[in-house]
């Protein structure tokens, strides 16, 4: 599986460690939010909020630089919004990714 980085982080902010760490606090503080919800929504089987999820934590899942999975993400967001599950256990897998990977920040 592709590992998080910050390495779009460290483009965008061109050198600026300030705006670095600000970036990434914000990453670490909405995404177990994010997270939570959506596990709360999928367990619920209420797939348009899941979708709506998904959407939201996409962003952060281009932005950590790991573009597979934002394909898939892209995926699983569709096939939510069909009423489909197929895909929560490789969206799941990369949730718990991202978690390892910002708790190491």
């Amino acid at each position: 599986m592709e590992q998080p980085n910050i390495t779009y982080i460290e483009h965008m902010s061109g050198g600026d460690k300030a705006f670095e760490q600000k970036l990434i606090g914000i990453i670490k503080a909405e995404f177990p939010k994010e997270k939570t919800t959506y596990f709360k929504n999928i367990n619920a089987d209420n797939f348009k909020e899941a979708a709506e999820n998904v959407h939201k934590i996409k962003h952060k899942i281009s932005i950590l630089g790991l573009e597979k999975s934002y394909v898939v993400a892209v995926g699983y967001e569709f096939n939510l919004t069909e009423g489909s599950s197929d895909g929560k256990l490789e969206f799941d897998s990369i949730l718990q990714n991202i978690t390892n990977f910002l708790e190491t920040l």
